[in-house]
């Protein structure tokens, strides 16, 4: 009952912000150029913030150090949703545009603002270290490997120009924050406390910027975007299913090789692994011309439906 409810609330706090976005937009308070600059200020500013002081704030070279076991399990099961979700994109003829969002839920999840507090709510302080392992992967996978997906899925880019060769997509602003972090992580790298408050500040206004964002889109395309199509419900499956089932294949494998982890370590990766999709998501599909709409009808209904997962990943954890 407690993960329902917990689960309820952090769902609850999110809709009431989407909804927010969608009566600003719908009331004519914010412009279409708005919605461009909120774009840039998050994936240039206010995220790249956001993951340098989180990895800052939530990991030490001891930490990284002594986790690096549960990290081979994570990345087992990042690499095992990117192959299972690439053949089903081929299997399905997923079009362009739609490519890079399907593969991104089946790997990357909202982990940070939506995942911290409900790990810690089920499984207390004591499984902060655990999440760290998911953290440090999901943030990895998502910035040097899921946003080429999304920016290779561009419909708009010709053959001639993809062999262009764009060094900026090679890095972009919030992996060369999470690439500065670990610098000043591992070289232990004094930072004064009054720039470590501005940043936490500058990187705070990326969950409501984004979701404010999503209610922006659903103005623009209306309540009926909201829909369960056959790629929806595909994308879905493999967020809700697919990627939570991968790491528990991957943890009874280990476990039947000898390689055992704690209890709370393995309920910790697997509930990680079913969380919502990334909120910047639709963000990321905009600015590769993708398909915005799509993008925001899979991060609003997998943050809907998380509700009703965590209650029953629960019940399934408590078997293995």
């Amino acid at each position: 009952m407690e993960a329902f409810v917990t689960s309820l609330e952090s769902v609850a706090e999110i809709v009431i912000v989407i909804a927010l976005g969608y009566w600003l937009r719908n009331s004519g308070r914010l412009s279409d150029e708005f919605k461009g600059n909120i774009s840039f200020l998050i994936m240039n500013i206010a995220l790249p913030a956001s993951i340098f002081v989180s990895v800052l704030k939530y990991l030490t070279r001891d930490k990284l150090a002594s986790l690096s076991g549960g990290l081979v399990f994570a990345f087992a099961s990042f690499a095992g949703s990117y192959i299972v979700a690439w053949l089903l994109t081929k299997i399905l003829r997923i079009r362009p545009g739609r490519r890079g969002t399907f593969i991104n839920m089946f790997a990357n999840a909202n982990t940070i603002f939506i995942g911290l507090p409900l790990n810690m709510a089920l499984f207390g302080t004591k499984s902060l270290p655990y999440f760290l392992v998911y953290y440090v992967m999901n943030t990895i996978s998502t910035w040097a490997i899921g946003v080429f997906f999304i920016s290779n899925d561009d419909p708009t880019v010709t053959k001639d120009t993809k062999k262009e060769f764009n060094w900026r997509k090679l890095l972009p602003a919030p992996l060369v924050g999470f690439l500065v972090s670990l610098v000043f992580l591992l070289l232990a790298i004094p930072i004064p406390e009054w720039i470590t408050k501005t940043l936490d500040m500058v990187g705070g206004i990326v969950t409501p910027m984004s979701l404010i964002y999503i209610g922006i889109i659903l103005a623009d395309a209306g309540l009926k975007s909201i829909r369960f199509d056959r790629d929806t419900i595909w994308a879905l499956l493999g967020r809700f299913v697919f990627a939570p089932a991968l790491m528990i294949c991957f943890i009874m494998l280990g476990a039947s090789m000898g390689t055992t982890m704690p209890s709370l370590e393995s309920n910790t990766l697997i509930i990680q692994a079913a969380a919502p999709g990334l909120a910047v998501l639709p963000i990321l599909v905009g600015q590769s011309h993708g398909d915005v709409e799509y993008a925001t009808n899979l991060v609003t209904t997998s943050t809907v439906l998380f509700v009703v997962v965590v209650p029953i990943l629960m019940q399934i954890v408590n078997y293995i």
